[in-house]
């Protein structure tokens, strides 16, 4: 059986060439509740100050259509990753234009930021055995948190009530990332749900001893990560 990354890469690769630069792009039914997303993801960030964002899993860049309308004051210097080659080019395109966001492919974060989040990126599981795809989850968080100064935000879907999960999708109770992240990553975590939608989102910061001070002067320090 191929790998997560690969089948990920591929099935994305074939939403944006069909449905274009929209939400159904990236497997999302309309903005409203694309949109709904990024308001809980956000909650992690303060935007009374400038701050850099990994958007892992960033698509097209639609977090950055929400930035603009909801906070066009802030200061966000923007970095979006993709498995996607179709999805980076269809960024890059849409935003060439924007000077504060930058956009790569990638598997990995690959660079430190103050903040990263990501939107819906533990939801397709393709058919993969449930612990081989918690396995690439716990991967992807490991990662995250590494790439974060201060913290990360992430979203999963709730099983449906009396029902087994479908093969294609990856469904989950929040107690076990929850405890993932406390236990394994030494981090706090903020749970979010009951906001509309079937599905829970994880507010994930760093405690104060094992916070990565900023750099003076810098947003986006590199680090050295494999692709």
């Amino acid at each position: 059986m191929r790998g997560p990354r690969a089948k990920v890469r591929d099935y994305y690769s074939g939403t944006i060439e069909r449905h274009g630069p929209t939400p159904l792009g990236v497997d999302w039914p309309n903005a409203a509740s694309q949109y709904l997303r990024f308001v809980q993801l956000l909650k992690l960030c303060d935007f009374k100050k400038p701050f850099s964002l990994n958007d892992f899993g960033c698509g097209y860049g639609a977090l950055l259509d929400y930035l603009a309308m909801r906070h066009p004051q802030a200061e966000v210097a923007y970095r979006g990753t993709d498995i996607s080659a179709s999805m980076i080019s269809a960024a890059r395109q849409r935003w060439a234009g924007n000077r504060r966001a930058t956009f790569s492919l990638g598997s990995q974060c690959g660079e430190m930021t103050d903040y990263s989040l990501a939107s819906g990126v533990f939801n397709v599981r393709l058919g993969h055995p449930v612990a081989d795809w918690e396995s690439y989850v716990e991967s992807v968080l490991r990662d995250m948190r590494a790439s974060s100064r201060i913290g990360f935000s992430v979203n999963f879907m709730l099983p449906h009530d009396d029902q087994p999960m479908e093969d294609e999708l990856y469904r989950s109770q929040p107690r076990r990332w929850v405890a993932f992240c406390r236990k394994e990553l030494g981090c706090s975590v903020s749970l979010l749900k009951d906001y509309g939608l079937r599905e829970f989102t994880l507010l994930i910061r760093r405690k104060p001893s094992t916070a990565v001070r900023r750099q003076t002067g810098s947003h986006t320090a590199r680090r050295r990560s494999p692709r």
